[in-house]
């Protein structure tokens, strides 16, 4: 496996610098930039793994930074900020983030959380091939041409709601999709007072498609944001 390549974002020289001695130490390569001018060009050029971001930044700020990327790229991205309300982070999440990390951070924590976001990109995260019509998560495959889900070979007997819940879920894996996002995308209206409906629709497609429905390996819930998939 090549090195893993990160690119670094931040207007603050001492925390790119910080950061670049503690990943190069773990023997990860490390590109540092203060601003996102050339942000596109640089996940391209040198292949990038996974980005960390600083929100508040000049011209284009972290969120504009992120949609930018999420627009072309999957790779991970951890936000790295001092803007610390939980308004700040569930924005970010929901822009794309993988991650976020308040400042002042500590660096072997952060680390870590890099560790953990590179295993579960490389490892669990696999871009789908979207010429494919197969979505593969260990035993369970979601066959969208014959709109059939199988766990262990065996058909799963989902409604049509469930059944548009997981794959709106399981087509952006490791994305983060609000409450509201999902009832507009599958019931085709704004959401009033959602909640409910798709807290229900979620125990329910758990149960089917979990081994441990209380501890569930695909469907995950991000606390006071939504939910997400992982392969």
């Amino acid at each position: 496996m090549n090195t893993p390549h990160i690119l670094v974002v931040d207007d603050e020289k001492e925390i790119t610098d910080l950061i670049e001695i503690y990943l190069t130490q773990e023997g990860y390569q490390v590109e540092k930039r203060y601003n996102a001018f050339t942000l596109m060009n640089d996940i391209l050029e040198y292949h990038i793994d996974l980005v960390i971001l600083d929100i508040m930044m000049p011209e284009i700020d972290g969120i504009h930074a992120l949609k930018m990327i999420r627009e072309k790229y999957n790779v991970p991205v951890i936000i790295v900020s001092a803007k610390t309300a939980d308004t700040d982070k569930i924005e970010g999440l929901l822009t794309g983030a993988d991650d976020y990390v308040s400042k002042p951070f500590n660096a072997m924590e952060l680390v870590a959380r890099v560790k953990s976001q590179l295993r579960r990109y490389q490892v669990f995260n696999k871009p789908i091939n979207h010429s494919s019509h197969l979505i593969e998560a260990t035993d369970l495959i979601i066959d969208t041409q014959k709109k059939l889900v199988t766990l262990d070979g065996k058909p799963l007997a989902l409604t049509r709601i469930e059944y548009e819940i997981l794959v709106l879920l399981a087509s952006q894996p490791g994305t983060v999709f609000s409450i509201e996002d999902i009832f507009e995308k599958i019931w085709h209206m704004k959401s009033n007072n959602s909640n409910n409906t798709i807290m229900v629709h979620i125990r329910k497609l758990r149960e089917k498609i979990e081994r441990q429905p209380r501890n569930p390996q695909h469907i995950k819930t991000v606390w006071g944001v939504g939910y997400k998939f992982e392969l």
